[in-house]
C-alpha cells in the first residue's frame, strides 16, 4: 500500500462529521459573558439524548455532589460554564471515540475509555499544579488521540508492517507509524482539531502530545497531555499497540514540577476514580 498521500488523509478528515451544531452553540454561550445557565439549559434542552449524558457525567462519583442533579441549568450553577462545555464536548465524541479500532489493536470502547480517563486525570493534575484552565487541559486530553478514527483504516491493512518496525527498530509505535504512513496520529488528530476550529493551544497540544517539548504556545498544556496519556498507559487503560516503547518525556516532568512520587500518588488517586462506570457509560 505503501505511503498515504495527504490528499487522502484530507479527504478522511473531511468525512468526519463536524461538531454538532448544538456543541457549537454551548460554546459560543460559555465564552459570552451575557449568558446564563437557563441560556445554556434552552439550548441542550433541544437534544435529551445529549441532556442525559451530561446528568449522568453530573451525578458521577467523580463530581460527588451529596444529592443528585436534576437539571441542566442546576448542573451548569454547581459545576460551572467550564465544566459544562468539557461535558458537552465528551458527549459529542463519544461515539467518534468508542468505534472498534482494529488498526491500533483496540476493542470497542477502549479508545473512549483512554480518552476520557486521561481528560479526568488531566484536569486532576491541573487543579493539582494550578495551572490557569483545567476545562482546556481536560479537553485536550479527551481529544489527543482523535487522529485514530481517521487512520484507523489505513492501519488495518499496514497495522503488522508498523508494529513490525517499531520492534524491529526499538522505536515508539508513532515514530514507525510515520516511517510507514508518512503521517502519525498526532498530526492528523491536529488536522481534525482545525476543521473543528479549536484553539490554536489545543490544536498544538494534539500535534505534539508525543513530543510536548516541541510546543510553541502552551507548553504546560501540552505537557499535561503527555503526562496524563503516559499515566493513562502505565495503568493499562487503552494501551493498544501505541503504548509501546512510550516514554515519559522528563522535560513536561520538570516544566510542571511534577516528581515520579507524585505520578505515583496520581495514579493512586485515579485509581478510585475510575472505579465509578458512569464516567465513562454515556
Amino acid at each position: 500500500m505503501g505511503k498515504v498521500s495527504l490528499h487522502s488523509i484530507v479527504d478522511a478528515v473531511n468525512d468526519l462529521p463536524s461538531l454538532p451544531q448544538i456543541s457549537k452553540r454551548v460554546i459560543e454561550l460559555t465564552d459570552d459573558p451575557n449568558s446564563t445557565a437557563y441560556h445554556i439549559n434552552a439550548v441542550l434542552s433541544k437534544d435529551p439524548s445529549m441532556t442525559a449524558k451530561i446528568l449522568r457525567l453530573a451525578n458521577s462519583a467523580y463530581y460527588g455532589f451529596p444529592r443528585r442533579i436534576p437539571t441542566i441549568a442546576e448542573a451548569t450553577i454547581l459545576l460551572g460554564f467550564q465544566t459544562i462545555r468539557s461535558m458537552v464536548m465528551a458527549a459529542s465524541v463519544n461515539m467518534l471515540l468508542s468505534q472498534k479500532m482494529e488498526g491500533y489493536a483496540l476493542s470497542q470502547g477502549e479508545l473512549w475509555k483512554h480518552s476520557q480517563a486521561s481528560a479526568i486525570a488531566a484536569r486532576l493534575i491541573a487543579r493539582e499544579i494550578r495551572f490557569p484552565n483545567p476545562e482546556l487541559a481536560y479537553t485536550a486530553a479527551l481529544l489527543h488521540d482523535i487522529g485514530k478514527v481517521v487512520l484507523n483504516s489505513y492501519m488495518r491493512e499496514l497495522y503488522h508492517e508498523v508494529l513490525e518496525r517499531a520492534e524491529t527498530d526499538q522505536i515508539p509505535f508513532l515514530e514507525a507509524e510515520d516511517i510507514v504512513l508518512g503521517f502519525n496520529h498526532a498530526v492528523v488528530g491536529s488536522r481534525v482539531a482545525e476543521k473543528w476550529n479549536l484553539p490554536v493551544e489545543l490544536i498544538e497540544a494534539i500535534a505534539f502530545h508525543h513530543h510536548p517539548d516541541q510546543s510553541k504556545h502552551n507548553h504546560r498544556l501540552t505537557a499535561l497531555v503527555h503526562i496524563s496519556d503516559f499515566i493513562c498507559l502505565t495503568m493499562g487503560i487503552g494501551i493498544g499497540v501505541d503504548g509501546l516503547l512510550y516514554q515519559v518525556s522528563t522535560k513536561a516532568l520538570e516544566n510542571l514540577r511534577i516528581s515520579e512520587d507524585a505520578i505515583q500518588i496520581y495514579i493512586s488517586r485515579l485509581s478510585d476514580m475510575f472505579s465509578d462506570q458512569d464516567s465513562f457509560e454515556f
